[in-house]
């Protein structure tokens, strides 16, 4: 009996990895001809703007207040804790570093996951579901050109907009905080952070982060919006993968992309 519990084990263990290989080829497959393929995203350059005001300008709101509100409360914690050893100055060095590198590109793609990432994922998926894909397919259009391109290279153009525009904010937010209400020198708080941030060390890993949150965010959503199941408890269960698994692999990618930018190996 225990054997044969062990095998079932194994045999299980074996059926997933096969299950997770089988979906990443597919996935893989799924978005190279959806990129490159003939007649992609160029073919329609309508379409394009109207996917980047739907997954970029209709996520401003959420993206503006958020980035305010967290810059606002990294003034406050920062200058709590650099009071107690002197150096309440260089709260605005602080602020900026932490929002250039780390909490811009996170945050945006975790906010751009629930917000964009899910929309994508429930619009495909609702399409699929009402038989919209098929249609195009049987009046010979790809959908894959027409549904899916457009609103992949939405998403790899609005969230690098949209981190940067969550990190500006943020450093504003901060600097209302820190000079008007907790009395810190704006002329330290500006230069110190003039002095500090780096454009190749600090703005531009920042901008490849969102890149490539960007890829993958979008790439996980348009994909399982298209193979969902066409039933409503799919589409819900497809939506929720995506918040999942977008925000899983930020998380685990910026670790290794902040190993590999910042790490002293």
């Amino acid at each position: 009996m225990r054997n044969k519990s062990l095998m079932d084990r194994v045999r299980l263990l074996g059926r997933s990895a096969i299950d997770i290989v089988t979906v990443l080829g597919r996935s893989g497959l799924f978005l190279v001809h959806a990129l490159l393929g003939r007649g992609g995203a160029g073919s329609s350059f309508q379409l394009l703007v109207r996917q980047l005001y739907s997954v970029g300008v209709m996520s401003l709101v959420i993206i503006v207040v958020s980035g305010m509100f967290i810059g606002m409360v990294l003034a406050l914690q920062g200058f709590s804790i650099l009071t107690k050893y002197g150096s309440e100055q260089a709260v605005g060095q602080m602020v900026a570093l932490t929002l250039l590198r780390e909490l811009g590109p996170v945050v945006t793609a975790l906010l751009f996951a629930g917000r964009a990432g899910s929309a994508l994922t429930a619009e495909i998926g609702n399409m699929k579901s009402t038989e919209q894909l098929s249609s195009l397919e049987m009046i010979g259009v790809d959908p894959l050109k027409y549904i899916v391109a457009p609103r992949l290279w939405a998403g790899f153009i609005s969230l690098p907009i949209l981190a940067m525009i969550f990190s500006v904010v943020g450093i504003w937010g901060a600097s209302w905080v820190a000079i008007d209400w907790l009395g810190v020198y704006d002329g330290s708080f500006w230069s110190n952070m003039q002095n500090s941030v780096s454009f190749t060390n600090d703005v531009l890993n920042g901008v490849i982060k969102s890149v490539v949150f960007a890829f993958v965010v979008t790439w996980i959503a348009v994909f399982q919006g298209y193979d969902c199941e066409p039933t409503s408890e799919g589409i819900s269960r497809a939506t929720t993968r995506t918040v999942v698994y977008a925000s899983l692999a930020v998380l685990g990618l910026d670790f290794i992309l902040t190993a590999l930018m910042f790490g002293d190996f």
